[in-house]
């Protein structure tokens, strides 16, 4: 097969490939063969990673906001701040402390850099917390020990004894600042993923040697992405090989923390868990600097989409979305999965055609088998998601544009008015939306209600030759032959003058078109009709469809009416009076 590409102009040739950064066999891999069965352990940093790539930070008012929020979403393990940074970080970890406002089953967290005196800063912001960790970190990767830091050869042992005089204060600054604290201990090796394997390991082994885990003592390892850098596969890769390595696993909960620079960091994340990670930390829709952090929600809703509890509620993902928006003063995407405005809408006609065919069928699945809808297996075309379980309606699933077919029109108008046009009708009426849409733009559920109602519902002002001002029906038995006779007798308005029929038929649709051919020189047949209720209670109307065939003409028309036979006369007026006009425009 001929590849018809091009070389760029682009210079690629000054990046190194990441299989040139990091020399890892894992030839015996055995993450792609691991399911996720069951959720992680969750860390929400959107209070201070999320917080600090802002353009406008979190004030102490957007702050509570966001925590109360991720408090009900359901997050046990919150990163509330850098309070060693500023002293706005520092006051909100002491409001939250101060007005009791932290859960008895929510563990709060700080990030502080490896010096003694930012660590002894935050952990008097945590004076007085029930359940606390301190999460220190320091970058362990090439570039930063040669370039950002200066160290002179390889820089590995100046880089582990910072984590190691790091560690020792943050356990110093425990036992005398917090005492009484469930006092946990987060360590990260900064830019893990550019961070030689083994030092990362010789780095995280002297600090679990030196913080002594054991149970019931919280212990977090953290392998950032700080810069993602190669594809998930690779960081599946280095997590496996870390989680068989590192010293007292048992006992240390391995964390990941990947970002976005590569728009891979949900895949990154998930093949993570499936190489033997606890825990992943991320933001509410992945903000976070540069291209974002781990976006949470999605990671969520993958795993919900599979039959597996998140162990987070996103059931009003609206109210998530705007609480989110208004801290972060950030806007979510309308495609961003799961939460965007579009992401469960198709344009595109066959799209919605097999939408609509699939809710149809999940509906009749239902009432045979006598299930809560609500409770059917989701099985639809295009929606790996039940948008009702995220607290959304069915409105935005289907809209319509110049790009969109029968089965988006047809469900619009099902969905907010109740009408069940048959097939042949659809294919009828998609073709007036056709011309509605051919200038460009969307159709709104109200616009295609006005198209309806203009072509087969015309008011008494509209167009229409014909139009019904009285009816009386008469049922004459049966004849010697067994058929039913009906009379009908109908008042009509003909373009403004008002007449009287009388006509036979064996129903009133029958008579009625008796009635027409008789007096109006209309062959006219009828080739189908359908019926069906609209609303409930007092407000129950009917809808009435008919196929007439007028001369070698098909010819589609609707009735609407709280009597049927009525409704079902409107209708072949609808159709007679939409022939007409056809006519006379040819």
């Amino acid at each position: 097969m001929t590849n018809l590409q091009k070389p760029s102009p682009m210079p690629f040739t000054k990046y190194k490939s990441f299989f040139d950064r990091i020399d890892l066999d894992m030839s015996d891999r055995t993450w792609p063969d691991q399911r996720l069965t069951r959720a992680p352990r969750w860390l929400s940093t959107d209070l201070r990673d999320g917080n600090q790539a802002l353009i406008d930070p979190m004030t102490v008012e957007r702050k509570i906001k966001m925590f109360e929020l991720l408090v009900k979403i359901g997050f046990k393990e919150i990163e509330v701040g850098f309070p060693s940074a500023s002293q706005p970080d520092f006051d909100f970890v002491r409001h939250i402390i101060e007005k009791d406002m932290i859960p008895d089953d929510v563990r709060i967290s700080v990030l502080t850099q490896a010096r003694e005196d930012l660590i002894e800063r935050t952990a008097e912001s945590l004076i007085g917390a029930d359940k606390a960790t301190i999460h220190m970190y320091n970058a362990t990767a090439p570039v930063f020990r040669s370039v950002v830091f200066g160290f002179d050869g390889d820089g590995r042992a100046q880089t582990k004894d910072i984590a190691l005089r790091g560690t020792q204060a943050v356990m110093k600054a425990a036992e005398s600042v917090l005492p009484n604290t469930d006092f946990g201990y987060q360590y990260s090796p900064e830019i893990f993923v550019d961070t030689e394997p083994d030092f990362a390991l010789d780095v995280v082994a002297g600090v679990l040697d030196m913080w002594q885990p054991e149970e019931g003592r919280d212990t977090v390892v953290n392998l950032p992405a700080t810069v993602e850098r190669g594809t998930p596969n690779t960081y599946a890769d280095q997590i496996e090989w870390f989680c068989r390595h590192i010293p007292h696993r048992d006992q240390v909960a391995v964390s990941l923390h990947p970002h976005n620079d590569r728009g891979t960091g949900v895949a990154a994340a998930e093949l993570g868990l499936m190489a033997g990670a606890d825990r992943i930390e991320g933001c509410l829709f992945g903000n976070g600097e540069r291209t974002g952090n781990l976006d949470l929600v999605t990671v969520a809703m993958n795993l919900y989409t599979q039959g597996v509890d998140p162990e987070l509620d996103f059931s009003d993902i609206n109210e998530v979305i705007q609480t989110v928006e208004h801290c972060n003063q950030i806007g979510v995407h309308e495609r961003h999965p799961y939460g965007g405005d579009l992401v469960f809408t198709s344009f595109s006609g066959s799209h919605q055609d097999a939408i609509n065919k699939a809710f149809a069928e999940r509906e009749r699945r239902a009432r045979e088998t006598s299930t809560p809808i609500d409770l059917m297996e989701w099985d639809m075309p295009y929606l790996p998601v039940d948008p009702k379980d995220l607290g959304r309606s069915y409105e935005a699933i289907i809209r319509v544009n110049s790009q969109s077919g029968k089965g988006g029109v047809t469900y619009l108008l099902k969905t907010e008015y109740g009408l069940d046009l048959p097939r042949r009708m659809q294919v009828e009426f998609s073709k007036v939306i056709k011309d509605v849409t051919a200038g460009g733009g969307e159709l709104s559920a109200e616009a295609i209600w006005s198209a309806f109602s203009d072509e087969y519902l015309p008011t008494d002002n509209a167009w229409g030759r014909f139009r019904i001002t009285g009816l009386r029906t008469e049922s004459l038995g049966d004849d010697e032959a067994g058929r039913h006779a009906e009379k009908v007798e109908v008042a009509l308005s003909i373009d403004g003058q008002d007449r009287e029929f009388e006509g036979l038929g064996t129903g009133p649709l029958n008579a009625l078109v008796n009635i027409l051919n008789d007096n109006f020189d209309l062959d006219m047949r009828v080739q189908d009709y359908s019926e069906h209720a609209v609303g409930a209670g007092a407000d129950v109307a009917a809808a009435a469809y008919v196929e007439v065939m007028i001369g070698d003409r098909i010819m589609w028309g609707a009735g609407m009416h709280p009597n049927i036979a009525k409704a079902s006369l409107k209708a072949v007026i609808s159709a007679v009076n939409r022939y007409l006009r056809d006519n006379s425009d040819d």
